[in-house]
This record gives structure tokens, sequence and C-alpha cells, in this order.
């Protein structure tokens, strides 16, 4: 798409935008004077107003942030009130309403994930199921995600911190998961927008929001790591991809470049140094109103790197200097039914690849059954082989599989992985990994010795560990050898399917 801004506006813009850069020295020094303030007004918030009870929904007002160094942020754009003047008759329009979180800071790395109410579905649990998935401990501690539900009804906002909160505990305990939205004010009337470029009124809406959502989250998020990576709420990530980008990243550190792409779609995976936020969304908001949001990007890029006086050809050469690209992409868009009412979005990035759907192990000889019935061709044979994943119909209480080998086995170590990349939400809960000594007298003996350590299960096994989040793995004591028969037991009734997409027992 062309751009249509005029070479004397460019030069304008260009003159702006360094002023930008100069003032955001500026912008961080008058925060601290304004943060201060505000966390004096907190304070006094706090100690006047009771805590309330938490029913099913968890509302703004109820849900604060409470780590002891977290800061109450603000964002004073030099330009803000210019560009949304409503904003001047609401001094707190700018305060994030932060429901759940740590305050966490000086992370590698931020994603921004931006949700909306949805017509049809809510694809915001499976989009944080697929980028904790395959996460590292160590990576988990230099990571902040946030969720930025972009919206002001506070029931809705406070159900998605809820379903949050509720499917992500340890995540959000840790600091790793963040969910902020904007305060009641924030949005301009939007009624008297005027239609452009060929779109409709609801789409101008549509795009309209979108710039200001863009520019909150990532005001938000400026001064928490060294980078920021913008996403939506409905995609997957392909496996290691954290390490990638990192990587990625350091390798072009010293180049001048603007933004590194992980996916060639809009504006997914799209990221930038936290440090050129201020700027990026000074422009963003100055023409919030007249263009999408990835056409403004392409705005910032001409202004950043094409000569006036020189051909097309050579303004492509030079954005091509300051956005660089890497492949394959690291992220998928899944939804199907767009943010924008009544829109379907079939837009997929084929440079996307396959996804690695199961892990491959050479396990002992064994004989395996189950209660299960699986799906299609995905039996647990074929996944025990590593030819395949086990995907079965919904478990049950006392469903079990079981895997008896030939001869009894010393096995050090295992681990029983549910869910997968395009699965994510298909996992064993509630069920607990047992194994049967060959040696009676021995598991008698440990069981009586330590009895708050194992468990006794039926027909002479011994629960040695649970699956937690979709995982269970753990070594197996001395005393216990040699195994006999290891076996996966449910202990309710489940409301998914499961899947095991990787099966390790080592010996």
């Amino acid at each position: 798409m062309l751009v249509s801004l005029g070479e004397a506006d460019l030069q304008i813009l260009y003159k702006r935008l360094l002023g930008a850069e100069e003032q955001a020295e500026q912008v961080s020094q008058e925060l601290g004077s304004i943060v201060e303030h505000l966390k004096n007004m907190s304070r006094a918030a706090n100690s006047t107003q009771p805590p309330r009870n938490i029913s099913t929904t968890i509302s703004t007002e109820t849900i604060k942030l409470h780590s002891k160094d977290a800061i109450p942020p603000m964002f004073l754009q030099p330009q803000i009130y210019q560009y949304m003047p409503h904003l001047r008759l609401h001094p707190d329009s700018l305060l994030p309403n932060v429901l759940l979180g740590q305050g966490r800071r000086g992370v590698s790395m931020v994603l921004g994930i931006p949700t909306v109410k949805r017509e049809k579905q809510s694809y915001l649990k499976n989009t944080l199921t697929s980028l904790l998935y395959s996460l590292t401990a160590s990576e988990q501690t230099d990571l902040l995600m946030i969720v930025f539900v972009a919206e002001t009804d506070s029931d809705y906002v406070g159900s998605v911190a809820e379903t949050v909160r509720t499917n992500f505990p340890q995540q959000v305990k840790s600091g790793l998961l963040e969910v902020v939205s904007p305060p009641k004010h924030y949005y301009p009337n939007f009624t008297h927008l005027k239609e452009s470029l060929g779109d409709s009124k609801d789409r101008v809406k549509w795009r309209t929001k979108q710039n200001l959502d863009f520019s909150f989250l990532m005001l938000y998020a400026h001064n928490k790591g060294s980078y920021y990576v913008q996403l939506e709420d409905d995609i997957v990530a392909k496996a290691g991809y954290f390490n990638a980008m990192k990587t990625f990243a350091t390798q072009n550190d010293s180049k001048q470049w603007l933004f590194l792409e992980f996916s060639r779609l809009g504006f997914i995976g799209k990221m930038f140094r936290t440090w050129d936020l201020p700027m990026i969304t000074e422009f963003f908001l100055m023409f919030h109103k007249d263009k999408p949001v990835d056409w403004l990007l392409d705005h910032i890029l001409w202004v950043k790197a094409c000569h006036p006086e020189k051909d097309a050809n050579h303004c492509i050469q030079q954005k091509a200097l300051h956005k660089k690209r890497y492949k394959p992409s690291l992220f998928q868009h899944v939804g199907l039914h767009s943010s924008l009412p009544g829109k379907i979005q079939y837009l997929k990035d084929t440079e996307f690849g396959k996804q690695a759907l199961y892990q491959v192990h050479s396990n002992p000889a064994a004989e395996v059954s189950s209660s299960l019935t699986h799906y299609q061709q995905h039996s647990l044979q074929r996944a025990y082989t590593g030819k395949d994943f086990f995907w079965a119909l919904t478990p049950v209480k006392n469903d079990y599989i079981l895997f008896m080998f030939t001869k009894p086995i010393n096995i050090t170590r295992y681990l029983f992985r549910s869910g997968n990349m395009e699965a994510s939400g298909d996992q064993f809960n509630n069920t607990t990994v047992e194994v049967l000594p060959s040696n009676a007298s021995a598991q008698d003996k440990l069981v009586a010795a330590s009895p708050s350590s194992y468990k006794e299960s039926d027909n002479g096994f011994i629960i040695i560990g649970a699956f937690v989040e979709g995982l269970a793995a753990g070594d197996v004591e001395e005393s216990l050898q040699p195994i006999s028969a290891l076996r996966l037991m449910v202990h309710s009734d489940a409301n998914v399917w499961a899947l095991l997409s990787e099966i390790l027992i080592q010996v």
C-alpha cells in the first residue's frame, strides 16, 4: 500500500519524531515525581477502602497490584492531550488497572497480548497455554507476559482476570503473567469518527480503537524489559520461540533496526527495543484516527529510512535495513472469528511450517494397554514407539494407561507430557503416576517406613507422582527397584480429551 503523506508533512513528522526521542528521558524524570504522588494516593485509598469478597468474577475494583515494590505506572506523553483532548477531563485516565501481577521488571523480553470481547469464541486460554508450553524454568524468570484486556466493562475484565488466575495460578504468583486493563475514560467517543480509506464506520472505529489499545499496552510495558513483542490473543507459538527470538535479537543488537519480525502476518510477532516505544506510540496517537496500525508503522519506517529525493526502490532497500525478518515464522494465527464483529479471518502464515506435535524417545520393551478410546490413528502403541502422539476421548474416573514390562527393569526417571502445540488444552488432570515393584517385601517396607512420601494404590501399585499443569516427571527411588509395571491412573471425570505428546521411561 503506497503511503499518502506528502514530503512536507513527512519532514515535519521526522522533526517531531526526533523531538519525541529527546523528550523520552524528560518523560521518565517527570514520571518519577508523579509516581511518588500516586503511591501516596494509593496508600491513602487502600487504608480507607475495605477489601471486598471475590465471587464468581473479579472486578477491576477488587484486584490490585500487591507487590510491595510495584509502582503504579502513569503515562504522560508530551502531546497526548493534544491527540486525545477528552483525557483532560479525567486526570486518572492514564492510570492502568493492574488486576493481576507482581510488578516484574528487568526481564529480557515482554510479550504484549491485547484481548477484546469476541462475539463467537475466545482463544486467550489456548494462546497462553501455547506460549507457556515449551518454556524452561530459566526462561520463565526472564520473561513477562502482559494480557491487556482492552475493554472498560468491569465485569468482563474481571472475568478474564479470573480465568487467567484460575488456569495459570503458578505463573500469576511468580509474576510471569499480568492482566491489565485501561481506565473507563481512556477511550474517546467513537461516534463522530469520519469514514476514510473506503472503510465502513464500524471498521474505522475498530482500527482506531486498536491504535489506542496498542499504544496503551506499549506505554505500560516500555520500562519493564529490554525487548517488547506485540502478539495477538488468537495465535500458537512454535516450541523454543523464546530462545530463538532472544538469540536473533542479540545477534542484531549492534544494528540500527526499528523492529524485528517473527511472523509475516500483520502486527503479530513484531519486536521492538523498549526505549523506542515512547516515540512509536506518539506517532500512533498522532494519527490514531487516520490509518491502521500496521500502515502507521510503515510510515515511521519511511520517515526514518527514506530519502525524499530518491526513488521508490531506494526507499524499499533502506527500509529493509530497519526491519529484519526471522525465518521460519515462530507464530501462527489460528483464530477464525476476528475481533471485528462479523469478520471471518482466514489468514495463515505459510512460512510457519509444521509443528512438532510429539517428542520421540527410545523406551524399554513393554506391553501397553489402556481403558481410554483413542482417536483415529493416534494409538498408545504408536505413541510409545515414537510414531505419533496418543490422543484419547474424554477420560473418566478409573481410566488408566498401563506399561507392563516384559521383565522387571530399573527405572531412573520418567516424564509424561500431555497436550501439544495444536491441542494444548487436552491435558491429563488429577492423574497419578504409579509403579508396581517386583519385590513385594521391599514394597511393604518402603510404604511402612515413609507413609508421607508414598501412598498405596490398588493391586500392589504405589503412587510416586502426579500431573501438574499437564506434566508429570520425576525420579524413581532405588528402594522400589526393579519395576514390573508403570501406570497412569485417572481419579476424576474430565471435560476435555487427553493427549500424550511425550512418553519417556528412562532406564
